[in-house]
């Protein structure tokens, strides 16, 4: 065993005792708890864009773009712009390394008027396209599934509408678009884990988040396994239970 895969194999072992840290994972959640409270992941941006996303599950993708080198990746969500942003970017640091191609595609039911024009403006536009309508409407699922048309590796990253059944839909539409050895990530299943007066004007919390699709998506869908490694890993992340890899 060579040096790189010494190091590989510790950090592995490392990530399981930390999964099964139960003092530290409820550190975890008690410290995330007290800064969601003040807005934490809001406070980032992506090359001048804001990217509402925890910096680690920020890393996490980093190291899932890099590793799948997707020709598509398929976003739904696009706020601010800056998630789309970051996508590009790392797909243009790909192509400038191997030569491998990628674009991204977001959705969004309402890509405002200054976003859309911040992120048209950006230099990284020129991988990214949008289309506005409900991720989960029969003509916008039509349009993303004719882009998809091709593609050998394609991510998949869903973070629009955080019910249960606005994301078990999106899953349903989505995640088979996902290529064996890829990821769906579903982001914002931490809400299940989150306290109840959090949401108090939202129409999503615990019992009915993008959490709760998942458990139900994955009782018919043995092709996709969660990735436990990555949520031990970051411990702090919107995603516990969201990354999920295609392994058939």
């Amino acid at each position: 065993m060579n040096p790189t895969e010494l190091f590989k194999k510790e950090c592995e072992s490392e990530i399981k005792a930390q999964g099964e840290n139960v003092p530290l994972q409820k550190a975890t959640r008690e410290w995330m708890d007290k800064a969601n409270s003040g807005k934490y992941s809001y406070h980032f941006e992506w090359l001048g864009r804001p990217v509402i996303q925890y910096p680690q599950d920020i890393l996490a993708m980093q190291q899932i773009i890099w590793e799948v080198k997707p020709d598509l990746i398929i976003e739904t969500g696009i706020a601010h712009g800056g998630s789309l942003i970051f996508s590009a970017s790392m797909l243009e640091l790909i192509a400038s390394c191997t030569g491998s191609e990628g674009e991204v595609l977001g959705i969004d039911i309402d890509i405002r008027a200054h976003n859309r024009k911040a992120i048209e403006e950006h230099p990284m536009f020129k991988r990214i396209s949008m289309i506005q309508g409900s991720s989960i409407a029969a003509e916008i699922i039509a349009q993303v599934k004719e882009k998809a048309k091709g593609k050998k590796r394609i991510l998949v990253c869903l973070d629009s509408n955080h019910t249960h059944d606005h994301a078990l839909a999106e899953l349903e539409a989505y995640a088979p678009l996902t290529t064996v050895g890829s990821y769906c990530v579903v982001m914002d299943t931490v809400i299940e884990d989150m306290p109840a007066e959090m949401f108090p004007d939202r129409p999503w919390g615990p019992g009915n988040n993008p959490k709760t699709a998942v458990w139900d998506y994955l009782k018919s869908h043995t092709e996709f396994e969660i990735d436990k490694t990555i949520q031990n890993k970051l411990m702090i992340t919107v995603a516990p239970d969201g990354y999920l890899k295609r392994v058939r």
